[in-house]
Order: C-alpha cells, then structure tokens, then sequence
C-alpha cells in the first residue's frame, strides 16, 4: 500500500527520592526547513525461515512531521523504523532521508529506545557529549552542546550526576538530549515511554511536544498505545498484523499545541475510535496467526 501525506513529581529510586525538575528553556536550531524528508519506497524486510516482518511499506514523510507507527505486537513497527535507522537493511526496497539512500547510521538520524541505553560509567553531561565528541568536537565543544541539549530538557542541575540516581523518566530525556545532540534532521523514538508510570508517561509526552515544536525536527514514533500515538502524531500510520503492511494513514486535526484536555474533545474520541478499530482488528489476526503457530 502506498501512503502519502502533504511538571514534575517524585520518581523513587533504590537509594531515595529524586525529585523530577520541570522542562528547561527552549533553544532555537538553526535547521533547513527542507530538512528531514523521509521516503520509504516499497520496503520489504525477510529475515528467512518464513518470518517476513514487514511487506511492501511505502511511507513519504515530510520534514518536521511527527509521525506515529501504530499497530500490535509483532507488526513490524521496529523493523521499518530500523530501516530508516539502518540497524536494518531491506530485503527489497530502499529507505531515503533528504533524497539520499540510507546505507549505515549516521548522524542525520537520532535514535531514542525504550530502554535508556545510558553508559553508567559516564555522567550526564558525558553521556550527551559522547556523540559530538564521535563526530570530532573538541571536549569544550562537546560538554558545550551537551550543556545546551540538558537545559532544553531541564536538567542542568543534574549535568555533574551519575545516570544511577535519575529516575526511568529523567534518563529518557537524557536520551531524548543525547539523540539531539548531533543535531539530527530526523528522530527515531521506539516506544521510549513505554515502561513508564502513566503520570511520567503524560508528562514526557507534553515535553517531548515542547522540544519537537521548539525544534523543528522530523519525527517516527514507534507505539501501540493509541491514545499516545493520538496525543502526539500529526499523522498515525497503522500496521497490519504480521506481516507488516501499512493499511490506514490517518491526519489527526487536533490543534496545536495539544494540551490534556483535548482527550475529551470529539475529534480526539472520533479518531481514537477509528485506530482503535482498526488496531483490534489486526490485534485478533496477530492472535489467531500465533494461535495457529503453536
């Protein structure tokens, strides 16, 4: 198929508590407007042994999208955004960021997991200075960035700490600082609040809204929490259950900035109904196919 578009709280930690300080300022990037144009074209990835994990994707994303892959467990949502970071290569098909073929990661693409992947060994600062430093700044350069990229996501007081002493959430946006700090055109987020406590979760979100329109980047938001993918998205691409096909691209019209309220507003409820649908669908041939296999 072929789709085309035009706060705080107190985290508990083993060795106390750690209080979770609000966003930090915001910084205006100097980026292309044209920047982060990601085309998907025909994208099929066979890992062999009869497990195709994705068929036939096309997806055009324009630059400063966001951009949510819905769909059940086992759809493929990881495995076509790791084709854009190229953690994976496509059996058929090409992935294309600014009009170039994606070949190997690079620094035009900043990746954010679900689990934080912090060196523990490293502080804060070091953890986000790590990338510049990779990509030849000097130490005062890197620590310079790193220092930018901590207040955007108010945590400067916490530059000099070890990854340890953070909660789940604060070391998520550790991550959402180290990924921007090579100052990506696209970011790649799979599942990143997924093992969060609901509360936490909300709050990211709306933090992560604050960076994205502050920063102006492209993104690819891995889920399958609809009302997350709703919230957040321009647009919800849904997946098929496996193998993974894209079957709906739907424009969410809520307005912008999106504040909590809007999720009982009838827009909201019309287009969560309509993922929904389709995702419960797809839910019960992903249980039927596994069914089957055992």
């Amino acid at each position: 198929m072929t789709v085309t578009s035009n706060s705080g709280g107190i985290a508990a930690q083993d060795d106390g508590e750690v209080e979770i300080p609000p966003m930090g300022k915001t910084h205006t990037t100097q980026r292309k407007p044209t920047d982060g144009h990601v085309e998907i074209s025909g994208v099929t990835v066979d890992f062999g042994q009869g497990v195709v994990a994705v068929k036939d994707a096309t997806l055009d994303i324009q630059p400063g999208e966001f951009v949510c892959l819905l769909g059940p467990s086992g759809c493929g949502k990881s495995t076509l955004m790791n084709t854009v970071a190229a953690f994976v290569k496509p059996t058929t098909g090409s992935v294309k960021v600014d009009g170039k073929e994606v070949e190997k990661p690079g620094q035009d693409r900043g990746m954010v997991f679900q689990q934080h992947s912090l060196f523990p060994w490293k502080t804060v600062c070091d953890n986000v200075a790590f990338g510049p430093l990779m990509a030849g700044k000097t130490k005062s350069q890197a620590r310079s960035i790193a220092s930018t990229f901590l207040e955007m996501v108010g945590l400067s007081a916490y530059e000099n700490r070890f990854p340890s002493v953070l909660s789940g959430g604060m070391k998520q946006r550790v991550g959402i600082a180290r990924a921007l700090a090579n100052y990506p055109s696209v970011l790649l987020m799979d599942e990143p609040f997924g093992a969060l406590d609901a509360q936490t979760r909300a709050m990211m979100q709306e933090n992560l809204l604050q960076i994205w329109s502050e920063f102006g980047i492209t993104v690819i938001f891995v889920t399958h929490d609809i009302d997350e993918a709703v919230f957040l998205a321009d647009r919800v691409v849904v997946m098929s259950a496996s193998p993974g096909r894209l079957i709906a691209d739907i424009k969410v019209e809520l307005p912008r900035p999106r504040i909590a309220d809007m999720v009982t507003s009838a827009e909201y409820i019309k287009t969560k109904k309509q993922c929904m649908d389709l995702i419960r669908q797809e839910s019960l041939r992903a249980f039927e196919q596994q069914s089957n296999k055992g």
